[in-house]
């Protein structure tokens, strides 16, 4: 097993050790400081917050695999003892849901207890959409709307998030007449809402990647808009301000991906809906085979920031 740079921090931060058959993997930086709290409801994400280039990897296959009751069990969690068998139980845990179907995955995070989230959730906040969506939106953690309906976006950051996607005919709605061209699958990194919209923590961030890499595999995806700080460093890894990727496009596992600001900072900070308007037609052009995905957009060197 090759733990990625960040991984390693990751297990460094819970007080384990990287495993690995081969190699005994160098140690990384000093971990990255914390900003002020960021949450879908209440707060607005730091936007100026680095991120950074998009991983490789290919999409596992489409099957069911290990039982939720498997994947939630303690000896599978980030934070058990600070061992071998424990990374190497991470490893299996991260194995196992990358060979989940839809069904078992939702039931896999409404079992997990992978981190002391579950016990302070209302509910998980498994995502919303078409499962076969062109467009998949990225956000943050759930904040107490979301925890208590169970939908990621319902506050007042969603109904401005509803408004910008109906300004591209895009609706996150499963049923209805609209293709797939037109639909949208949202997630989160963080799968249960951090207690009073703290920032989440690098073993929750860990514990929950696995869920939203396998729901992006599933999705297959045309578009990834990944909205906010702790969106973008799940999905993309750097010290880069957030405004300083916006304006081109990444990628991730080889689906496009296109940066912006989070809804709830774009509700603190209404000058920059421009901006974030910018960014949306950027990814309509790229589904619509306007621009190619390497290519830079138009006025990327007027929205850098």
């Amino acid at each position: 097993m090759i733990w990625s740079a960040r991984q390693q921090q990751m297990l460094r931060a819970m007080g384990l050790r990287p495993w690995s058959r081969a190699a005994p993997v160098p140690q990384a930086g000093e971990p990255e400081k914390v900003a002020a709290p960021s949450t879908e409801s209440t707060s607005a994400p730091a936007s100026d917050r680095a991120v950074g280039p998009a991983r490789t990897r290919a999409a596992p296959p489409h099957v069911a695999g290990a039982s939720a009751a498997a994947l939630a069990s303690p000896a599978a969690s980030p934070v058990a003892a600070a061992d071998e068998p424990a990374a190497a139980a991470l490893a299996e845990r991260r194995q196992a849901i990358a060979r989940l179907d839809w069904p078992a995955l939702r039931e896999a995070v409404a079992a997990c207890s992978a981190c002391t989230l579950h016990g302070t959730r209302t509910q998980p906040v498994f995502g919303v959409g078409h499962t076969e969506a062109h467009w998949m939106v990225v956000g943050e953690a759930p904040g107490e709307q979301e925890d208590l309906q169970g939908e990621p976006f319902v506050g007042a950051a969603g109904q401005l998030l509803d408004q910008m996607l109906a300004a591209l005919s895009l609706t996150r709605a499963a049923e209805g007449p609209q293709p797939p061209a037109q639909r949208v699958f949202i997630a989160n990194t963080l799968k249960c809402r951090p207690p009073r919209n703290r920032n989440p923590q690098p073993d929750e961030l860990l514990a929950c990647e696995p869920f939203l890499q396998r729901q992006i595999a599933l999705v297959q995806p045309r578009i990834i808009l990944a909205m906010g700080r702790f969106a973008i460093q799940s999905l993309l890894q750097s010290n880069e301000p957030v405004g300083k990727l916006r304006g081109r496009v990444h990628r991730y596992q080889g689906v496009p991906l296109v940066v912006t600001y989070h809804p709830a900072y774009l509700l603190r900070s209404p000058a920059e809906k421009a901006r974030a308007w910018d960014d949306l037609c950027l990814a309509a052009q790229v589904v619509e085979g306007e621009l190619s995905p390497s290519s830079p957009s138009p006025d990327a060197s007027r929205s850098a920031r």
